[in-house]
């Protein structure tokens, strides 16, 4: 077997997300955007990630996805 001496094809990384907009009125998103912005200001950005889903799946009528 011949020992391969080139490198890989790059990976392809697609854009960020942008924030997500908690729904008005909803203690839930309002809660989950202060800890979000609380988690990057501290460098943790792996919560400030998780927060940002769970505003994203925060069930709300009528709202679209961002």
């Amino acid at each position: 077997m011949k020992q391969q001496t080139t490198m890989d094809d790059p990976v392809d990384l697609s854009l960020p997300l942008d924030q997500p907009k908690p729904a008005p009125l909803c203690g839930v998103c309002q809660a989950l955007e202060r800890q979000s912005a609380e988690a990057t200001a501290s460098g943790d950005y792996s919560k400030a990630s998780d927060c940002n889903i769970e505003i994203r799946n925060h069930p709300h009528r009528g709202r679209r996805q961002s």
